[in-house]
């Protein structure tokens, strides 16, 4: 029973980047539109909002717990939400696309050896191959092929603030499991997005002032700034950090690194990109990996829970 518990969690838990990959193509027509700030912005506080009705519908969103755990939530919004989506969408103005996609997957990297040293998961052989076969993987689809892209690469501003962003996802990874053994995965969720919402709604009014244009937005672009909101956002986040709760932070991580995949295919479905051999082994190394990461056996801990 504990084995098809787990099978499923796996399987839920390949929603995330799946969302989280289709999120790639919808931003980057919203962006023809909107400026970056404004568009992270007013994708969480939909988001947020929704979160905050969701958990207080299921009457989980009660006061005294938020109170208890205020510094850890507004460090989680600050943390997920803000500060990564802002150095995100700063580093990409000074750096290429590859460069981004080859620093953004080393976060199960970075949050797996935090975890075993700091935290007390788990870890052993299997785990740090599987990490290094799927990191392998996506490193062939972003580079075309062509590993020796890789030694090209030099550290300049865009991609120090890419480190930012990774830094930015393993605090708030791991805070997700520290928090979630006081307060509902839901809640959390709910109330550091709203947290984050409100800080980039600050800075996108300071630095971009285009709030004005939100009411002119074509029907396509409300549309996908409705499925960032809900699917890649709502739906996203409430699954990540209820899998951090049920299989811990480092196996949830290891998904992070399906997320280019499926920006891939997603590419080649909708919008009729070509697809070449490189892509095709890429895809089978990260899933690959993704596997024996995540085939470690764990204890699965009850509702409520944490490892």
């Amino acid at each position: 029973m504990e084995k098809q518990n787990l099978t499923k969690i796996y399987l839920i838990l390949l929603l995330v980047p799946l969302f989280w990959g289709g999120a790639f193509g919808t931003t980057k027509h919203i962006l023809s539109e909107l400026s970056p700030l404004t568009t992270s912005a007013l994708r969480f506080i939909i988001a947020g909002l929704l979160m905050l009705i969701w958990s207080s519908w299921r009457k989980e969103l009660t006061w005294l717990p938020i109170k208890q755990n205020f510094f850890y939530l507004l460090a989680l919004g600050a943390t997920g939400v803000f500060s990564y989506n802002y150095f995100f969408a700063t580093g990409l103005q000074y750096t290429s696309a590859v460069t981004a996609a080859l620093i953004i997957v080393i976060n199960p990297v970075f949050t797996t050896c935090i975890a075993s040293f700091f935290m007390g998961e788990a870890w052993n052989w299997r785990t740090l191959l599987g990490v290094i076969i799927s990191l392998l993987g996506v490193s062939l689809v972003v580079s075309k092929g062509d590993l020796s892209v890789l030694t090209q690469m030099s550290i300049g501003r865009g991609e120090i603030y890419l480190f930012g962003s990774v830094a930015s996802w393993v605090i708030y990874t791991l805070l997700v499991k520290k928090v979630s053994r006081t307060i509902g995965t839901t809640v959390v969720t709910a109330v550091s997005t709203m947290m984050g919402a409100v800080m980039l709604l600050v800075l996108s009014i300071i630095k971009e002032d285009q709030w004005s244009k939100v009411l002119n937005l074509s029907n396509q672009t409300m549309l996908e700034i409705i499925y960032l909101a809900t699917c890649a956002t709502v739906v996203a986040f409430l699954l990540f950090n209820w899998g951090i709760q049920r299989i811990g932070a480092t196996k949830a991580s290891a998904y992070i690194n399906l997320m280019p995949i499926n920006a891939l295919w997603i590419a080649v479905f909708l919008y009729g990109e070509k697809i070449s051999a490189y892509h095709l082994i890429g895809m089978s190394l990260t899933v690959l990996g993704v596997y024996i990461t995540t085939q470690n056996k764990i204890q699965l801990m009850p509702k409520g829970q944490v490892q």
